[in-house]
C-alpha cells in the first residue's frame, strides 16, 4: 500500500509500506477521503504544539471496513464508516463521566499517533460509526462539523440565542450553519472579507462584520444594543480570544473553541460586570458525531461549497503548500484515496 509521511516540517514523502495488521478490538479500514484541517497545515509548517515527526497526518476520514473482529458493534466488512479520531482511555475521570472528548490520556489520529493519510489503517472498532446514506465527502467532514456541534451543545445554545461566531474558517462555518439550523440569530465575524462573502453566499447569513476597531459597535447596532448571548471563538488567535467578550451580552456565555499556545488575559471588571460564563470546548463525543450525521442527512449543509479543493492522493504533495495561501480561497481541501 501507499502512504504519505510528513517526515519533518515542510517535507512530505509518498512511500510504499506493508498493510497494517489489526489487533484485538480493531478494524482494518480502507481510506477513501481525507479532509485537511488547520492541525495538518500547522504540523506541516512546524508550529503544531505537542507534535513529533515523522508523522502520518489525517484525522478527517471517510473509510470502508475491510475486516473487523468479534467486537464489531453491528458493523461488517464492506460497511462505510465515520471515524472518531479521538482515542480515549475509557478509565479516567473524564471518560467515566462520559467526557471522552477530554480524556486525560487523549491521543488523536494524525496528531499523537499516525493517521489516515494512507490506503489502509487499523482503528479501534468502538471509534467507528455507520455512515448511513452520507457520501464519502460528507463522511470526511463529519469530524470538523462535530467540533462545532459539541461547542453548541456545551454552550446549551437554544432557539432564542443570538450567536456571534468569530472566525469563518471550517470550524466557524460549521458552528454558524448548525446554529442557524437550530433557529438562532447568527452574526459572523472575520478579518477576511472573502470569508465573510463565502458565508453570505454559501450559508445565506446576512449579518457579517469585518473585524476592526468598530466591530463591537456594529454587533451592538445589529442587536439593538444587547450584544450576543453566546460568542464562539473559532480562531485560536490570541488577540481575537482576548477581545471576544466585547461582543457578549450581560449574562452571556463565551466559548473558546480555537486553541492558542500561550496565556490569555482578560479585564476582570469587564467580564465580572457581565457575570460572564467562560467555557472551553474540546473535540467532540459520539453524541456530537451522531448529531452531525443527522444534520448532513437532512441536506441543510452545503457540502459542495464547503469543499473548495480536492485532489487525488498522488497529487497532494504538489498542492499542499498552495492550501496555506489565503489568496487561494481554501475553506476545506480534501484528498481522494480511492483506488480505481
Amino acid at each position: 500500500m501507499k502512504r504519505i509521511v510528513c517526515r519533518e516540517p515542510g517535507t512530505f514523502e509518498l512511500e510504499a509500506s506493508s498493510a497494517p495488521t489489526p489487533g484485538p478490538g480493531e478494524a482494518l479500514l480502507r481510506i477513501h477521503r481525507v479532509g485537511i484541517c488547520g492541525t495538518d497545515l500547522h504540523a506541516f509548517q512546524g508550529n503544531q504544539a505537542f507534535f513529533t515527526y515523522p508523522r502520518i497526518l489525517g484525522h478527517e476520514l471517510s473509510a470502508e471496513i475491510l475486516s473487523i473482529g468479534s467486537e464489531s458493534g453491528g458493523l461488517a466488512p464492506g460497511d462505510r464508516v465515520i471515524v472518531m479520531p479521538y482515542i480515549f482511555c475509557g478509565n479516567c475521570i473524564a471518560c467515566r463521566a462520559g467526557k471522552t472528548n477530554c480524556c486525560r490520556q487523549m491521543a488523536v489520529l494524525g496528531v499523537h499517533v499516525d493517521g489516515g493519510m494512507q490506503q489502509e489503517i487499523s482503528v479501534r472498532s468502538d471509534l467507528l460509526l455507520p455512515a448511513g446514506q452520507l457520501s464519502h465527502e460528507e463522511v470526511a467532514i463529519v469530524e470538523p462539523l462535530a467540533i462545532g456541534a459539541h461547542a453548541l451543545r456545551r454552550a446549551r445554545t437554544e432557539l432564542d440565542d443570538t450567536v456571534v461566531v468569530v472566525g469563518c474558517g471550517p470550524i466557524g462555518i460549521g458552528i454558524l450553519a448548525q446554529a442557524s439550523a437550530i433557529g438562532c440569530r447568527v452574526i459572523a465575524l472575520d478579518t477576511d472579507a472573502g470569508r465573510l462573502a463565502f458565508v453570505r453566499k454559501a450559508l445565506g447569513i446576512q449579518d457579517t462584520v469585518l473585524v476592526d476597531e468598530q466591530a463591537a459597535a456594529q454587533v451592538a447596532q445589529l442587536t439593538n444594543g444587547d450584544l450576543a448571548t453566546v460568542v464562539f471563538d473559532a480562531t485560536g488567535n490570541k488577540q481575537a480570544l482576548e477581545s471576544g467578550v466585547r461582543y457578549m451580552a450581560h449574562g452571556g456565555r463565551y466559548v473558546l473553541v480555537g486553541l492558542s499556545k500561550g496565556e490569555l488575559s482578560f479585564n476582570h471588571p469587564e467580564i465580572h460586570a457581565k457575570e460572564s460564563t467562560l467555557l472551553c470546548s474540546r473535540n467532540a463525543t459520539r453524541e456530537d458525531f451522531e448529531s452531525v450525521r443527522a444534520f448532513l442527512e437532512s441536506g441543510q449543509f452545503p457540502t459542495g461549497k464547503y469543499i473548495t479543493h480536492s485532489v487525488p492522493f498522488e497529487e497532494m504533495i504538489g498542492h499542499f503548500e498552495s492550501w496555506l495561501q489565503p489568496q487561494n480561497g481554501v475553506i476545506k481541501a480534501m484528498v481522494d484515496w480511492t483506488i480505481p
